[in-house]
């Protein structure tokens, strides 16, 4: 399993500490940036070459990790490339809802949807938390069922990402 993880000026500590927590669990990770703090950067500068990654592999062992102040904002530009199904996790603060319903709509994600991106809010999750939902993510499997399957056909087959970004740029 190939994961890709990519931030903005929000998600930067965050990015960092799960880069690190991925690599001692022995996952093959690619930080796709920033590399630095920068405080007046702009999400879709990092998100979209990993979306376009994951939407040209085919292999369905490649993942991302965006994280940003909300994760919205990521998974609206992840979501705009073809076959890629961007999921939002939230901590704590965020719903009201207790910790095991909110993972357990995370683990939905990938059983139902087969969601290959994880979007993460940076400024609602607490680093334990974070850890606790990539990993969760990343080992939940797809439930490969029919229905789910023809669902997530009919949303592959939905206008395709216009981004510009299609012949390498």
């Amino acid at each position: 399993m190939r994961i890709l993880i990519a931030s903005d000026h929000a998600g930067f500590e965050l990015k960092n500490v799960l880069f690190q927590f991925l690599k001692e669990k022995k996952f093959e990770v690619v930080d796709c940036g920033p590399d630095k703090l920068e405080p007046d950067d702009d999400y879709p500068d990092f998100v979209a070459p990993v979306a376009k990654e994951i939407s040209t592999d085919g292999s369905g062992k490649t993942f991302g990790i965006i994280i940003g102040g909300s994760g919205q904002g990521e998974a609206m530009v992840a979501n705009r490339f073809s076959s890629v199904r961007a999921a939002v996790f939230y901590g704590d603060k965020s719903l009201n809802l207790e910790s095991e319903k909110r993972f357990r709509l995370l683990s939905l994600s990938r059983q139902h949807n087969n969601a290959n991106i994880l979007a993460i809010g940076a400024r609602f999750v607490s680093e334990e938390e974070a850890k606790k939902a990539v990993l969760l993510w990343l080992e939940t499997p797809f439930s490969g069922e029919a229905r789910h399957i023809r669902r997530i056909e009919k949303i592959d087959k939905l206008a395709p990402c216009h981004l510009g970004l299609e012949n390498g740029q």
